[in-house]
């Protein structure tokens, strides 16, 4: 398929996880693609992989001068967008007792502050009828202990997928969130949950969802596209949760 064919897709965190495996599809069916995130070494791997017609920026999607500083770059790149994948994001786990301030402000300066100003700083890049897609989490909707701060960060970047679609709809511009269940990246292995070698608490997690098996990037990737694409052009400020039917049944 080409459904993004003379379309430019804006992937934040595009150098791993399913932020890069979004960028490859988004490069398969067509897209030039730009990706960004704040390792250099990865992004030069990804770059590598989306081939030579891909951008790769670093940018620090926490840091709000840096989202107003890419905007800035593909401005003067001549680069408009007709689709944005708002990826990067961070989870960290922690009781409540353990919970301290910079770990409540790091996860919220990144997953929701970051989010709302890149959108910000993006939105005069954003052709008519282009599409946004965020990545929430099924932690905004399951009480699992340890993830407080992170669901909390999640519940509200679904939020603003709503509000934020009420104010760009006028330019036919859609947001809509793709919720996750437990999906094996690179995440999950600083975790320390290698799905190669499961130990107890991944063969735990596994025992959660319907289908006995963790997710695949491609298989988020997949739903982003769908949204990011024409195929769900009366799709708005909706969720779509992929994990397995873990939150379902």
């Amino acid at each position: 398929m080409t459904r993004f064919a003379n379309k430019t897709a804006l992937v934040t965190g595009g150098n791993s996880g399913i932020g890069l495996a979004a960028a490859l599809g988004f490069a398969r069916e067509g897209a030039r693609v730009v990706i960004t995130g704040r390792d250099q070494g990865s992004l030069d791997l990804a770059k590598e992989r989306l081939g030579p017609g891909a951008i790769a920026l670093r940018s620090d999607t926490g840091d709000t001068a840096s989202n107003k500083e890419l905007a800035q770059m593909l401005l003067r790149k001549g680069i408009s967008l007709d689709a944005v994948f708002i990826n990067a994001g961070i989870a960290k786990m922690a009781p409540l007792s353990a919970v301290d301030e910079p770990m409540w402000d790091e996860t919220f300066d990144i997953n929701v502050k970051g989010a709302f100003f890149t959108i910000q700083a993006l939105a005069p890049l954003l052709n008519r009828d282009a599409a946004i897609v965020l990545t929430g989490s099924i932690n905004a909707h399951i009480g699992m202990a340890t993830a407080s701060v992170y669901s909390a960060s999640k519940a509200a970047l679904i939020s603003l997928a709503k509000t934020l679609s009420a104010e760009l709809i006028e330019r036919g511009i859609r947001i809509n969130v793709v919720s996750p269940g437990p999906i094996y990246t690179p995440l999950h292995a600083r975790l320390g949950t290698p799905v190669a070698k499961p130990g107890d608490a991944v063969t735990g997690l596994q025992a959660m969802i319907p289908l006995k098996r963790f997710g695949t990037p491609e298989e988020v990737a997949s739903a982003v596209l769908y949204l990011a694409s024409t195929d769900a052009a009366f799709i708005v400020g909706t969720e779509l949760v992929i994990d397995g039917g873990m939150s379902q049944l």
